[in-house]
């Protein structure tokens, strides 16, 4: 249950301002229909997430060894540094949608996710718990709790959560697992 809580914990937080949470708003504006949208977002997170977290345990098990934890405790103190950048609405392409809200999320979702903090998180979470499942599961908890809200309150989220300090919540969050996964490879 580590593993679930952990990469909820993570992604939650990790996911507050980050452009698939614009992302979602910008969708919600586009289609004004939620809950094909949830559900892709849903669908493309689970698929996104799970081959994620495959790769980090898979490379965990290849490469095991001290060393790989250092590069594990390192992409976490990393993460938690580039929580800090803010990602633009400016980042992501506004172009008319040629299919429905759902189908559109779940491809848009997918690929925008792909090499995202959230993504780099979760291929993380997978090597340094192992559990594909639990991991999976964990961080698309985290992406629906916080794009869930952002698909129904769009841009009125953004206005009223002060995103520097979700970020900065979220990147000590990253700093304090790097620094945990160092100090028990040290012990090791």
């Amino acid at each position: 249950m580590e593993a679930f809580f952990t990469s909820t914990a993570v992604v939650a937080l990790a996911e507050i301002g980050d452009k698939t949470q614009l992302l979602a708003i910008l969708l919600a504006t586009r289609f004004k229909r939620p809950l094909p949208i949830v559900a892709g977002i849903l669908v493309a997170t689970l698929a996104n997430h799970f081959l994620a977290a495959l790769v980090g345990q898979q490379a965990a098990a290849l490469l095991q060894g001290d060393w790989f934890r250092y590069l594990v405790a390192a992409s976490f103190i990393a993460m938690a540094a580039w929580t800090l950048v803010p990602d633009k609405i400016e980042d992501l392409e506004d172009k008319p949608a040629r299919f429905g809200p759902f189908l559109t999320t779940t491809v848009a979702f997918f690929l925008v996710e792909m090499g995202d903090k959230t993504q780099i998180a979760t291929v993380a979470l997978g090597a340094r718990f192992a559990e594909v499942g639990w991991v999976t599961a964990g961080t698309t908890l985290g992406m629906m709790l916080a794009n869930v809200p952002a698909v129904y309150l769009g841009n009125e989220l953004v206005k009223r959560v002060p995103m520097k300090t979700v970020r900065i919540v979220a990147a000590l969050l990253f700093l304090a697992i790097g620094i945990w996964v160092l100090v028990q490879t040290l012990r090791g």
